[in-house]
């Protein structure tokens, strides 16, 4: 193909995660995780991750699937129970096994691995010994990594040692909406910084090995904008940043807590964790790139009260765009791209996620003719484009997800691979968005 390519030496990939899509919860020795013990409470979810898309078994067949669509790289996560099924102590060989072989054929097949090392299974034997908010556990997750680095670390070119720290901090402890479902604000701040704690831990570890790849971390964060010019509105926006974003960035990149918010969450009466500066040394261990999530922006209006501590609510946008929840507005990828850049001077970023879900019916042909899906991929990655052009260090960018999959608490309604999954049959169908990406890929550029 003759002409620009504007896509040119960037890593053009597909995402998922343990629990979404690997069933098989129990099997070949896996332990319980939090999120097992989650969906099997009666009336809490949607559906179970038992079976998902049953990845374990059809691993085989979903890198096929990843050959045929043509990524450089595949991000996946590990499964702790699966490896270590109390946590810490004895491996289970069968699930090393499985990612061994997953690695394996990757390798075979011309694809890369990115691998995420935790993405929210933590297993339930740890829970019951005081979870993220026990210190313990962030040995624990620096000798699970070991593991993982010296068993499959060779053919690994991207290590993330935690995907959305915040979610799993303030969503699983503060608002008690995601597995283990506790609601203490103080208790999410600890978990958070054990969670940056393991994540430094895991690096220096890394570092160790000597091993050439790449190990960074992955967070999310939907942009907020003021609601107006009021100083109010002003300061509700940083404080949704600084809280969400910076809470973590701000330690890794900065080496401290953002001081706004902290001295918010005293004021508040919080309990702040105890932080030693070897605790910020640890944490700021040198990290190759940042990974992002981004799906869209939000607008924060200063509302006392609401949506304690943080006193602030969301307002729509004018001119947004609204399907299945999420509300988006392309252009403020790239200015978000350049924040991180201009705030954090991070060595790379990649966008490890960045995708649409909606209500999905194939055609009488079987089809999935997802336009608004390929609308949407189409004009992030134009702001990828952009952000390149401009001079950010922009190397990676990693549609979520492969397959329909298990969107935690929603269920299985709200598709967003790039392949449909029956799951009755567990048939696996390309959407067209899937053919749509296959082509950007091989020629670097996008396409109508």
């Amino acid at each position: 193909m003759s002409g620009p390519r504007p896509l040119e030496g960037m890593i053009l990939g597909a995402a998922s995660s343990a629990i979404q899509i690997e069933g098989s919860w129990d099997a070949d020795g896996k332990g319980e995780s939090i999120w097992d013990r989650w969906f099997h409470i009666p009336g809490r979810c949607k559906a179970t991750g038992d079976v998902a898309c049953d990845h374990y078994h059809r691993f085989q067949e979903d890198v096929q699937l990843l050959k045929q669509i043509g990524v450089d790289s595949y991000r996946f996560s590990v499964s702790w129970p699966r490896v270590m099924p109390q946590g810490r102590g004895p491996v289970n060989q069968a699930g090393l096994d499985f990612y061994r072989r997953l690695v394996d054929l990757l390798r075979k097949n011309g694809i890369k691995a990115a691998v995420t090392i935790y993405h929210w299974d933590l297993p339930q034997t740890l829970q019951d010994l005081g979870g993220w908010a026990n210190p313990d556990t962030a040995a624990y997750f620096r000798d699970y990594a070991g593991t993982l680095f010296e068993a499959i670390g060779r053919d690994v070119d991207v290590w993330i040692t935690h995907n959305e720290p915040y979610v799993a901090a303030f969503m699983g402890h503060a608002t008690g909406r995601f597995a283990p479902g506790h609601r203490d604000h103080s208790e999410a701040l600890a978990v958070s910084h054990n969670l940056l704690r393991s994540h430094g831990l895991a690096v220096q570890a890394y570092r160790d090995t000597g091993l050439a790849g790449k190990i960074g971390i992955t967070l999310d964060y939907f942009p907020a904008s003021p609601a107006t010019d009021s100083e109010a509105d002003v300061l509700a926006a940083q404080r949704d940043r600084e809280s969400h974003l910076g809470w973590f960035a701000d330690p890794i990149f900065l080496g401290h807590y953002p001081a706004m918010m902290w001295e918010h969450y005293k004021k508040k009466g919080l309990v702040l964790p105890r932080v030693t500066l070897e605790d910020l040394e640890l944490i700021r261990s040198p990290v190759d790139f940042l990974g992002i999530n981004y799906y869209r922006s939000s607008v924060a209006r200063d509302c006392p009260g609401e949506d304690w501590p943080l006193d602030r609510t969301y307002v729509p946008a004018p001119g947004e765009k609204a399907q299945a929840n999420y509300r988006h507005q392309p252009e403020k990828l790239f200015e978000y791209l350049r924040f991180l850049n201009d705030t954090y001077a991070p060595k790379e970023i990649m966008v490890t996620e960045n995708g649409y879900g909606a209500q999905e019916t194939p055609d009488r042909h079987g089809r999935v003719m997802d336009y608004d899906r390929i609308d949407y991929l189409y004009r992030h990655l134009e702001q990828c484009i952009r952000a390149r052009e401009n001079g950010l260090p922009l190397s990676a960018y990693y549609v979520w997800s492969l397959l329909d999959d298990l969107e935690w608490t929603g269920g299985y309604a709200h598709r967003m691979g790039l392949v449909r999954v029956e799951y009755e049959t567990q048939e696996r169908t390309m959407k067209e968005s899937a053919c749509w990406y296959g082509r950007v890929i091989r020629e670097r550029r996008l396409v109508e």
